[in-house]
């Protein structure tokens, strides 16, 4: 038995002591004792708790994968998340103001991403449990909206309908004005019978979509996105901001970073979260790798009402960035890279020289170093706003106005 000190909590939720010794579940501060192997202390006894420990609101919590700090309380985390980002700043030789913190409230989640396996008494539908692929049930889950928490017994129905007995689907539900859409991957390959098997379960569940593979499978009504005066209606299984709190504060992050440029270029656009709330105001060119998630915004673009000329482009910007001869047309850079970042656009919007830059990011790691290519090129980092939308969780996004030095 070893007795520790928990030094600091580190980037996947553990706490860590000297060592170094990483401790699942502990807090900084907190005094532990147990084996210690290969450098980790799996199952700790807390001897002395933080100030900060509270009791679990899931009662999931010490089984359950899906959530990794809900021992800790709401400040500590909304303070550990923001340090988090300006510690990567920090080691990149970057300082900036920050904007109090953006925290979704519990039971937010539109979207959520359940693992479902045959059994043999029926199916069995969940997350996973911590370091495992043993799926625990969480019927009462405090991450996801109640809607979605009740439509556990619709992924151990598909498991049962359409898994093998030792694969496992992944079932991705998402809330739309129009009903539950569903993504499924991993199941059989789809046939007559498991389609029509398929309709039965929609109908019972009033699905508005179920989507299988990648493919359409059925659907009853398009489901629905909003995004600004749009409606949209996203490929299965594409991307969307996890919770609506979440997206309303990038949102209005993106707005004020961009604040009254006429031309703005929104590169890996998506869908349209930000490209078809702006052009309410400006001319917009959203770039996107995906042409099935481009085809949706531009849908959604031409049967809105009132909004500014929005024009598209598929394109592969890790390959083929935008030039800075390009991008020097416009006024406004909106730009929202995968967890990699985009070290190649960024080096060619610094080149251009775009007098705004509206930077989105969900890698507090790539933020920072893309940030420190822009700051050298002569941009000032005017503020960053740190957005929550993944609760008990270790993922946070961010947000961040940039200018050209010497401009308004």
């Amino acid at each position: 038995m070893e007795h520790l000190i928990i030094d600091r909590l580190g980037h996947q939720g553990d706490g860590i002591a000297a060592g170094p010794v990483y401790v699942p579940g502990a807090l900084p501060g907190e005094e532990v004792e147990g084996a210690v192997t290969d450098g980790v202390m799996a199952t700790p006894r807390i001897l002395t708790p933080s100030s900060d420990r509270v009791r679990p609101p899931c009662r999931h919590a010490k089984s359950c994968g899906g959530c990794q700090l809900q021992h800790a309380s709401d400040a500590f985390l909304a303070d550990w998340k923001v340090e988090v980002v300006r510690t990567a700043l920090a080691a990149q030789g970057l300082s900036a103001p920050f904007r109090p913190i953006a925290v979704s409230p519990a039971q937010s989640r539109r979207r959520a991403t359940f693992s479902a396996r045959r059994t043999k008494k029926g199916g069995l539908a969940g997350f996973h449990m911590k370091a495992s692929d043993v799926i625990v049930s969480v019927p009462d889950c405090q991450l996801v909206h109640p809607q979605i928490a009740a439509a556990l017994p619709l992924a151990e129905e598909l498991a049962v309908l359409a898994a093998s007995r030792k694969g496992e689907l992944s079932v991705l539900m998402t809330r739309s004005a129009d009903g539950l859409d569903l993504s499924v991957t991993g199941g059989k390959p789809l046939d007559a019978p498991l389609s029509a098997a398929l309709a039965d379960l929609a109908r019972k569940y009033d699905l508005a979509r179920i989507g299988w593979d990648g493919d359409f499978a059925i659907t009853r009504r398009p489901p629905r996105q909003i995004m600004g005066r749009a409606e949209v209606v996203v490929p299965p299984g594409a991307f969307l901001q996890a919770t609506p709190e979440g997206e309303a504060a990038l949102l209005d992050a993106v707005r004020e970073a961009v604040g009254e440029a006429g031309r703005i270029v929104d590169l890996f656009a998506g869908c349209g979260t930000f490209a078809l709330p702006l052009a309410d105001a400006a001319r917009v060119h959203a770039v996107e790798g995906s042409a099935p998630m481009l085809t949706a915004l531009d849908h959604g673009a031409r049967n809105a009402q009132g909004l500014k000329p929005l024009s598209t482009e598929t394109r592969d910007l890790f390959r083929n960035p935008l030039l800075a001869e390009e991008l020097s047309r416009y006024d406004a850079v909106v730009i929202d890279p995968p967890r990699a970042g985009a070290e190649a656009q960024i080096a060619q919007i610094a080149k251009a020289q775009v007098p705004r830059v509206a930077h989105v990011s969900c890698n507090p790691v790539t933020f920072a170093r893309d940030c420190a290519a822009l700051v050298s090129a002569g941009y000032r980092i005017d503020w960053v706003q740190v957005v929550d939308q993944f609760r008990w969780s270790t993922h946070v996004e961010m947000a961040a106005q940039l200018r050209v030095e010497g401009q308004a």
